[in-house]
């Protein structure tokens, strides 16, 4: 029996605190400003309960198709270093599992992303383009304050 591991990782670097990027995964105000697929997209709605356990959830709007929806419990928080919660999208019921790490240096943050438990290569591929637009997303809003 072979098992295929359909996992997305991603590596960026933010010329931010650690504190400043994981307070960006964290607030529901600065998430709705990033936290979307697609850079004429919109989170509508953002909700963090940041203990083991709670819940944090997200609803992203493309302009030109109906919302996304999606959600998970956080299963590690350590801040500023390390997040992690469980995933679904409201429309697939497969369980996926995102970890952050958080590196600073010199007041430079390495973000170290893993997104496991996707279905498939396909979901591999279309979940790097949604996770960099989010990135990049990111990006704009750090540096904007």
């Amino acid at each position: 029996m072979t098992t295929v591991d359909h996992t997305l990782r991603i590596e960026r670097t933010y010329r931010a605190p650690a504190q400043k990027v994981f307070d960006a995964w964290t607030s529901e105000e600065v998430m709705r400003r990033w936290f979307h697929a697609g850079h004429d997209w919109e989170t509508t709605e953002a909700m963090v309960d940041l203990q083991v356990g709670g819940a944090v959830r997200v609803v992203m709007r493309d302009p030109h198709e109906d919302a996304e929806y999606g959600g998970g419990l956080y299963t590690e928080i350590d801040p500023p270093n390390r997040l992690a919660f469980t995933w679904l999208w409201d429309d697939n019921p497969i369980r996926q599992l995102i970890e952050v790490d958080f590196e600073e240096t010199d007041g430079v943050t390495t973000v170290r992303f893993t997104h496991s438990g996707l279905w498939d290569e396909e979901a591999v591929r279309s979940h790097e383009g949604g996770w960099t637009k989010v990135f990049d997303n990111l990006q704009r809003t750090l540096n904007a304050g």
